[in-house]
């Protein structure tokens, strides 16, 4: 029997009369890999939100069989990188990927080790001890995004993961995802406007005005 992730059958999302998503229903499995595509405003964020478990729909049904109820999401099965800014302030950069293990009840020796490889793969060693703020936008973006790794997830989602790299950077941090999930057997879905990236995953799911199509023909724009 498959390893079913997330399943979700005629989930709507409204905001006051906006849907941003409007019934649906699909099913991710253990070590998918899944590119969400759509223009500005489809619906992504939000429908990486519901499946975090951080939003909940307005009508239909979103469970998680293989993970538990949604409070047992985080930390620790599902971890997602946010498009906008998320690193805690307080916190240095090295201490903002290590979080999610200690949340996770690990200790300071499991936590930096997690942390160690993240930074020096996605390039973030030489800021470890600087605070979000004394950072760019694109090393806050590779931040957030080692973050979500650090505690070995079996769901990870990314919303624009490379929205703020050059062309170099992305591919070294789609590099860094990819391996990370062929390690760990996670599945993966990245939100993105790059054709480039998502080309490079497997499957594909469109969304456009809130409707949701699985096995989609590419189609990015911005």
């Amino acid at each position: 029997m498959s390893d079913i992730l997330v399943s979700a059958k005629g989930v709507t999302k409204d905001f006051g009369a906006v849907t941003a998503i409007a019934e649906a229903t699909f099913e991710v499995e253990a070590t998918d890999m899944i590119a969400l595509v759509g223009p500005s405003g489809s619906g992504k964020s939000t429908l990486l939100h519901l499946i975090a478990g951080i939003d909940r729909p307005s009508e239909g049904l979103i469970e998680w069989p293989a993970l538990g109820g949604p409070e047992a999401l985080r930390p620790g099965p599902v971890s997602i990188a946010f498009q906008g800014p998320s690193l805690l302030p307080p916190l240095t950069v090295e201490e903002n990927i290590a979080l999610p293990v200690l949340l996770a009840g690990g200790g300071e020796q499991e936590a930096a080790s997690a942390a160690g490889p993240l930074m020096e793969r996605l390039g973030l060693t030489d800021i470890a001890d600087k605070l979000p703020e004394e950072i760019s936008g694109g090393q806050a973006q590779r931040a957030g995004l080692a973050r979500a790794l650090a505690g070995r997830p079996r769901l990870i989602l990314a919303d624009e993961p490379t929205g703020q790299l050059d062309s170099t950077t992305a591919a070294g941090l789609m590099a860094a995802l990819l391996d990370q999930v062929n390690t760990t057997g996670a599945a993966l879905i990245v939100a993105t406007h790059d054709v480039a990236i998502a080309r490079g995953l497997p499957l594909r799911w469109q969304l456009s005005d809130g409707r949701l199509q699985t096995g989609a023909e590419l189609s990015c724009s911005s």
